[in-house]
């Protein structure tokens, strides 16, 4: 005859395995996560929207050879990385990510971007970020003008060996194709006092420099503080930089869809768009950041500047070579 009720020693090993069930589902949901950025180049307010619980993780891209950063990069469960270090990432090692959120959360203008990236690379990338290159100018209001409506202003012949230019050839090469006059490029070059990113700012501040051209983000603290500083985004258009989220286990993505749907706040979307950083997302409050102007200080690129603004997609070996060789003639006395 079967036993209507357990026994007391099947109640027990019940017991047991529901306790060792939740357990187990308790150190899943406790565990701590890792996300691996280079903390200087990310402003304030999104590193402060990082759940607490996730371990930071620093991690220099431009010296991933180094073995402290392989392993950091190695143990991170996430990424943050923007698109001029993407060549040094492996994307075999990470999994589909953009397949979870495109359709619901991004705007075009991000899933464009993404669409001049290979297929296997696409659906690893999730941009949570775009911030474009701003003009800082020091000690000279009378440049704001000229530089706010072209390029050309770069090659004022009172700025010569005082510019501060980015480190990528290939951001100066796109500059040079926006300025009206012939040899740009090479023009350009000989304006420069030095080719710097990571120090650009303070450069700028402590030596004779009189213009940088430097990411938004990276400098917006700085005009708060030091009133001989001006910003202009041209007209014309600026570089974008666009950083991008990547994971290495679909068992995590929850974790960042909670995260995510977080930034989605007026607060935050008002707080990362004050300090130079601007959410892809499609809200119409996340949209209209790219049409007005930051209204305290008056800066923040208009609407004309955002539809005049590239992005860097990948370059096949025909166009690393292209670039390389104009880089190259552009050196030639």
């Amino acid at each position: 005859m079967l036993k209507k009720y357990p026994t007391r020693r099947q109640f027990l090993n019940y017991g047991k395995l529901s306790l060792l069930f939740f357990l187990n589902s308790c150190s899943n949901s406790l565990k701590k996560f890792k996300i691996g950025f280079q903390s200087s180049i990310y402003p304030k307010s999104l590193k402060d929207t990082l759940p607490a619980i996730w371990q930071k993780e620093n991690i220099n891209f431009s010296k991933l050879k180094l073995e402290k950063n392989k392993i950091k990069l190695s143990n991170s469960d996430f990424i943050l990385v923007n698109d001029g270090w993407l060549n040094s990432i492996d994307f075999t090692s990470f999994q589909n990510i953009n397949n979870l959120f495109s359709n619901d959360i991004l705007d075009n203008r991000s899933r464009d971007f993404l669409k001049s990236f290979k297929e296997y690379q696409r659906d690893k990338l999730f941009p949570i970020g775009v911030v474009p290159y701003a003009v800082i100018i020091k000690n000279n209001k009378d440049l704001i003008y000229d530089a706010s409506n072209s390029w050309d202003f770069l090659l004022d012949e009172k700025l010569k060996g005082k510019i501060i230019f980015p480190q990528s050839p290939r951001i100066l090469i796109s500059i040079s194709k926006k300025i009206s006059v012939k040899n740009s490029l090479s023009k350009l070059k000989e304006q420069a006092m030095l080719f710097e990113d990571k120090n650009s700012i303070n450069w700028l501040i402590n030596s004779p420099a009189s213009v940088a051209i430097i990411p938004f983000s990276l400098c917006e603290k700085y005009l708060r503080v030091d009133s001989r500083l001006s910003i202009v985004f041209p007209n014309k258009g600026v570089p974008l930089m666009w950083n991008f989220l990547l994971t290495k286990s679909k068992i995590n993505n929850i974790v960042l869809t909670d995260w995510i749907k977080s930034l989605d706040k007026r607060s935050t979307i008002d707080k990362l768009a004050n300090q130079g950083w601007y959410l892809p997302f499609k809200n119409k409050y996340s949209q209209e950041k790219y049409n007005i102007k930051i209204e305290k200080n008056n800066y923040g690129p208009s609407k004309n500047c955002w539809e005049n603004s590239w992005s860097f997609s990948p370059l096949n070996k025909e166009e690393k070579l292209s670039l390389e060789t104009l880089w190259n003639q552009s050196l030639t006395p």
